[in-house]
């Protein structure tokens, strides 16, 4: 049994970078975009590195300020802790490290992590000056009046209550903009914030009690009662909590993680018969018809084609896979192929796992 699949990573890397203009770089382009004539600034970054999460909103509004001329320059990155070779080969000790490619040399980005430094060093190095970039925000604002028009209805609500002068609401707002980019496409969650200082929204604060800052609060669907949120406030945190609590499935960076799809009673069918080394699926079948939405349907297309093609399950993979590396694929599809994927992957009883050699952080 495969203990490791790498597929899963790169899908994740795929539907982070779908909301991106950061350009995502992985062993499979890295050479063919590095030999595009443009400069390139290249972060070399890992997943679980807090600097390079503090880092990644700033450096996706650089992108953004910079897309205008993308045939001039581009910024990159690449999950060096995923891709080790490329980190490897470029010397890179600790995360994030920024590197600049012109082309003739690779040279070492000392400068600030603002993004004044950032685009005063693109500019520096190109003559290309930053516009304003920055992509609208899916947090969506709540006062007063809008407030009682989103609590209890179909929809779960998060609402971070925040106040201007508050540092660690300062703090948490690129949290909290990136928790919203990763529930964005999730009809069923809205990512909120109270403003609890604005004239059009002290009113609503006042009614729930806020007295310190941020606060945040739980409205599930059809209730008007908040639960209180005193978890972490990373964004692994925010998006575990989001998922236990709606049933979703999101990941970091807003892609679905591997049980996105996957319904377990119908896993633990198909283990039985891997375990038992059979070729008949029909218990597979009956335990996905008892089931119902249209993934259940899904796995049952999956087992009849295997019964007719056992080389099925590797064949659609490579398809699906495929044209998600395209990176054209509709953030909706993409959601229905991973979750089709992750199906897939039961069929092949594979699972993830392994530890990952870290590097310090910079």
């Amino acid at each position: 049994m495969t203990r490791i699949i790498p597929l899963i990573f790169g899908l994740a890397a795929v539907a982070t970078a779908a909301a991106e203009a950061v350009l995502e770089l992985t062993t499979d382009n890295f050479d063919t975009i590095l030999a595009e004539p443009q400069p390139k600034l290249i972060e070399f970054f890992a997943p679980w590195c807090g600097h390079c999460k503090n880092l990644a909103p700033i450096y996706e509004e650089l992108a953004q300020g910079f897309q205008y001329a993308k045939n001039k320059v581009s910024i990159a990155k690449v999950d060096a802790d995923n891709h080790k070779e490329l980190g490897s080969r470029y010397g890179v000790q600790g995360f994030p490290t920024l590197k600049w490619f012109d082309g003739e040399k690779v040279e070492d980005y000392n400068g600030g992590r603002d993004l004044d430094a950032l685009s005063s060093f693109i500019t520096e190095k190109t003559g290309l000056k930053m516009r304003s970039g920055k992509a609208p925000s899916k947090v969506e604002m709540l006062n007063d009046k809008s407030f009682n028009e989103t609590i209890g209805n179909e929809k779960n609500v998060l609402v971070a209550f925040t106040a201007p002068w508050c540092g660690h609401c300062k703090s948490l707002a690129p949290t909290w903009e990136q928790l919203a980019i990763d529930f964005a496409n999730e009809p069923s969650v809205v990512i909120a914030k109270v403003d609890a200082e604005s004239p059009d929204s002290k009113k609503i604060a006042e009614e729930q009690g806020i007295t310190g800052f941020p606060t945040l609060k739980w409205f599930a669907a059809g209730k008007t009662n908040p639960s209180p949120y005193n978890g972490g406030r990373s964004e692994s945190d925010l998006i575990e909590f989001v998922n236990k609590e709606a049933g979703t499935f999101r990941a970091p960076g807003g892609g679905l993680n591997i049980l996105a799809g996957t319904i377990s009673t119908i896993d633990s069918a198909i283990q039985k018969i891997l375990d038992a080394g059979s070729s008949t699926y029909d218990d597979v079948v009956a335990a996905a018809k008892s089931e119902k939405g249209k993934y259940a349907e899904y796995y049952v297309k999956v087992a009849n084609k295997v019964g007719e093609n056992s080389a099925y399950v590797e064949k659609e993979l490579a398809r699906l896979t495929g044209i998600i590396k395209k990176g054209k694929t509709a953030p909706e599809k993409l959601d229905d192929f991973t979750s089709r994927i992750n199906i897939l992957q039961k069929f092949k009883g594979t699972k993830l796992g392994g530890a990952s050699d870290e590097k310090s952080e910079l």
